[in-house]
């Protein structure tokens, strides 16, 4: 019987804990999509305790805690801090076999050299240990980050941002880590929001462009886009329930776009449309800055309409969605492609029955303008945990090319979560491992564990082509 997460965690075989100790836990983490706040970076922020840099924010924590019968009140409500770190201790042994169970013990061991399983019995003492360790100056976010080893960030930031700390960060020599923005437009494509009308007023200050009509809003988004290219931006972001795919014409979409700022109702194929329309025009955009363009398909969000109204969005009452996938995807692909405006793309899906889908699509559109150009990308949401990342990546091996994968993404809004890509690299190199334990590859570790190492870091570093 194996020790509870030892230094072997995850590694089955001697040719899995080769490839982890020797060539993929040292290297560098490049994390090219996250949700890290700016103004935390910027400013340094330290931590006041373990509920701020843990729990706040961290929908994933709330789901779990909600199934474990917490009250609300210790989880998004107005409960003193140790309160709601109690209760998610109390919380903690009913979470064996999800993912949080490991990431949380990762964190506590990576980061505050804490060995002891999390329960009502070691609570206090791990809420102590940890806090004390927080008001030192080597665990403010900047320092979590540089003893990550973190030579890359990229955040997620709407067109209407200001970027003025992203401009901060930049501005200060002594920050090592590249942090640069990335561009998510959402609000101005989700033309059937509520919300719409006044997100492109809000845009329109934003860009001090008067957006009277849709090509107001086009040549806004232009302006924005070459705005965060100057702020270092290489990536954008979207965030769909679905894919979709309908072609219309300039002033079919003008129309659209005038019935929605006028507060009128419009079709699912008028939405579609419009979300068409205007992401193909953005996807060329991204292709002539040079951008990596990421789509993040298949969450349906909100669905508890209880506590949407009475938390907001962003509070763990997501889940998959399922439906059809592969005909729009290779037509809005191939629409960019055969016009030669297909950027590099990142696709991502939440539905794991996809997972076939999005490996063949992103080889119909592979050519020499990069290795892997197109991207099946890392086990998301629901699938960043052990079994998802392996269906991710056997799926992707089998149907693509493993070898060219630009690797994980810790997706997170915690300072914390950078052993998420440790968790990743102990499930990848088990993988590859048991390739070659069940006699599947060679015993060649000069080239699987260069093969590591790309998927690890160098793979990311050449495709995103962003500099430290």
């Amino acid at each position: 019987m194996k020790k509870f997460m030892d230094d072997d965690f995850l590694l089955d075989y001697e040719s899995s804990k080769i490839l982890y100790h020797e060539y993929a836990k040292d290297m560098p983490i490049y994390d090219y999509h996250c949700h890290l706040s700016p103004e935390e970076i910027a400013g340094n922020k330290q931590f006041r305790n373990l509920t701020e840099i843990w729990l706040n924010g961290d929908h994933y924590k709330w789901r779990a805690m909600r199934a474990n019968g917490i009250s609300e009140e210790l989880i998004t409500g107005s409960a003193i801090d140790k309160e709601k770190f109690d209760a998610w201790a109390k919380t903690m042994p009913s979470c064996i076999g999800n993912p949080l169970y490991h990431w949380t013990h990762l964190e506590l061991k990576r980061y505050f050299n804490i060995d002891l399983p999390l329960s009502e019995k070691t609570g206090d003492e791990i809420w102590e240990r940890c806090n004390q360790l927080l008001q030192q100056k080597d665990f403010s976010a900047r320092e979590i980050i540089k003893k990550s080893n973190v030579h890359v960030i990229c955040t997620t930031d709407d067109p209407a941002d200001s970027l003025a700390y992203h401009k901060e960060i930049q501005a200060n020599e002594s920050i090592e880590t590249a942090v640069l923005p990335a561009f998510r437009p959402d609000k101005g494509i989700e033309v059937a929001q509520p919300g719409f009308k006044e997100y492109v007023e809000t845009l329109s200050k934003a860009a001090n462009i008067e957006i009277t009509s849709y090509q107001d809003l086009l040549e806004t988004f232009e302006h924005r886009v070459a705005y965060f290219h100057e702020a270092g931006c290489r990536v954008s972001d979207h965030g769909f329930e679905h894919l979709f795919y309908e072609e219309a014409t300039l002033s079919e979409v003008s129309a659209i776009f005038d019935k929605a700022i006028h507060g009128h109702s419009i079709t699912l194929s008028e939405e579609n449309k419009y979300k068409t329309f205007t992401l193909l025009h953005l996807g060329k955009l991204y292709h002539s800055h040079g951008w990596v363009m990421q789509l993040h398909i298949g969450a349906t969000r909100n669905n508890n309409t209880k506590m949407f109204k009475k938390i907001g969005p962003d509070a763990g009452f997501d889940s998959m969605n399922d439906f059809e996938l592969a005909k729009p995807l290779n037509q809005f692909l191939n629409h960019l492609d055969k016009e030669n405006e297909l950027p590099k793309t990142i696709l991502y899906n939440l539905n794991p029955a996809h997972n076939p889908i999005i490996a063949s699509a992103a080889g119909n559109f592979q050519n020499e303008e990069a290795r892997g150009k197109i991207q099946f990308g890392s086990g998301w949401w629901f699938n960043d945990q052990k079994e998802g990342m392996i269906r991710q990546m056997t799926d992707l091996a089998s149907i693509g090319m493993l070898s060219n994968f630009v690797g994980m993404v810790t997706d997170s809004r915690s300072f914390l979560s950078y052993t998420r890509h440790e968790y990743f690299r102990r499930i990848l190199c088990n993988v590859i491992g048991g390739w070659v334990h069940k006699g599947e590859a060679p015993d060649d570790y000069e080239l699987l564990g260069q093969m590591v190492q790309d998927i690890c870091y160098n793979n990311a570093k050449n495709y995103f082509e962003i500099t430290r």
